[in-house]
């Protein structure tokens, strides 16, 4: 099984593997190596024989590296990203409170987010030489089904948002990949590495220096168009001057803690990912805690529910075409779902973020579904054609969604 990879959706959780990627990592490295002591010569300054540094303080080296990031800005925009800030490759105090989360165990059974803790706290162990951060935001918001009436809705199944279309790491890597290669006509040859959800990354703070929004209470990147937006970051070696951080707009709003199905945000900007719907149905490989399964509802990939009640979602934009709702996915029943077999899932999956979670975990989440939905006959025979399943977890979930729908059927109406 594929491990699975996700948070540039600005999900959640930057589920971030440390993979040798198709970016060429040596050839990356070896790249920013070469071409840091030029960058730094060229657009910095050098150390001068009486020890001073004359760094980018005259008005002619200031003026040409404010010039080259206005120019980034425009080809970001031009390739469809949404917003395009630059950021320094330093993430201050975000890596100790990251420390902090990590030690309270809130990151539940994703293990590697504290194996590479340290990488995602000193960006130049991903890509020696980094100096600065280009963060690029993409709309992502589909024009689906009304979410509210799906849920709303028990026979049919929910799938958050930023997966019912295109998987966002192939869109949001080319197109950075395109953004690079016109740096790379601004600025002559340069060290660089692209990230869109695939390295230990700080993509929400390197976001925030950025300019391009505000950490909501829900831990998501906010800004007053919303926070349905994924997140990308390419490393360079590039002396580009740095962004402002955005102010908070959050104000004594708290809809999403109220609005949490599980409880998960379990204070201002801190989010447990041992009851998050997100990481349960999609990053947790084991059975999913009976307690919690009745707050899943109809919720089979991830949980938008911090995002639809958010006041600033109401001024965000339809997202890119290549997000756009596939196979019906927004509104689907539940029982169609978990009749398809692994071949069929394999096929009418392929190209989506969801694929990565295999057929598995999709009839686990699937059987929750029909458990907490109504006791149709519908759905005790689709329950039912799954009770022989050979894994042992699915099979224990279908029990336990069968003993649901009987006890409601025997409730008096």
């Amino acid at each position: 099984m594929q491990p699975v990879q996700q948070g540039a959706n600005q999900r959640r959780f930057s589920c971030a593997q440390i993979t040798l990627q198709p970016d060429h990592r040596s050839r990356l490295q070896a790249r920013a190596q070469r071409f840091a002591e030029g960058a730094r010569g060229s657009l910095v300054g050098k150390i001068e024989k009486d020890g001073t540094i004359g760094a980018m303080h005259n008005q002619n080296s200031s003026r040409k590296g404010a010039e080259l990031a206005r120019a980034i800005k425009a080809r970001g925009h031009d390739l469809g990203f949404s917003a395009v800030g630059i950021a320094r490759a330093q993430i201050g105090i975000a890596g100790e409170r990251l420390r902090q989360w990590l030690a309270m165990g809130c990151h539940g059974s994703m293990d590697y987010m504290a194996r590479h803790a340290d990488l995602r706290c000193n960006p130049q162990a991903l890509l020696p030489g980094t100096l600065t951060v280009v963060s690029a935001a993409l709309d992502y918001k589909p024009a689906a089904a009304d979410p509210e009436s799906v849920l709303a809705d028990g026979t049919l199944a929910y799938i958050s948002r930023y997966a019912l279309g295109r998987d966002y790491h192939k869109t949001v890597r080319q197109r950075l990949q395109k953004l690079a290669g016109a740096i790379e006509e601004l600025a002559g040859p340069f060290g660089y590495r692209v990230f869109s959800d695939s390295a230990p990354v700080m993509e929400v703070e390197f976001a925030r220096q950025a300019g391009l929004g505000w950490r909501g209470k829900h831990t998501l990147l906010l800004s007053r168009q919303g926070s349905w937006r994924f997140l990308g970051d390419i490393y360079t070696n590039l002396p580009l001057p740095p962004d402002e951080p955005t102010s908070q707009h959050c104000g004594q709003c708290e809809a999403c803690l109220t609005a949490c199905p599980t409880a998960a945000i379990t204070a201002p900007y801190r989010v447990d990912a041992r009851r998050c719907i997100s990481y349960l149905t999609i990053e947790h490989d084991g059975p999913i805690p009976e307690p919690l399964r009745p707050f899943i509802g109809n919720r089979i990939y991830g949980c938008d529910d911090c995002q639809l009640c958010c006041p600033w979602n109401r001024f965000a934009s339809l997202g890119d075409p290549d997000f756009a709702p596939r196979n019906g996915l927004d509104a689907l029943p539940l029982a169609e779902l978990f009749a398809w077999q692994e071949d069929v899932f394999s096929l009418r999956l392929a190209g989506s973020p969801i694929r990565r979670i295999g057929h598995r975990r999709w009839l686990r989440n699937i059987a929750v579904a029909l458990g907490n939905g109504p006791a149709t006959e519908e759905s005790r025979r689709a329950l039912a054609l799954r009770t022989d399943y050979p894994d042992t977890m699915v099979r224990e979930h279908v029990v336990w969604a069968l003993a649901r729908l009987e006890a409601r059927a025997k409730r008096p109406t």
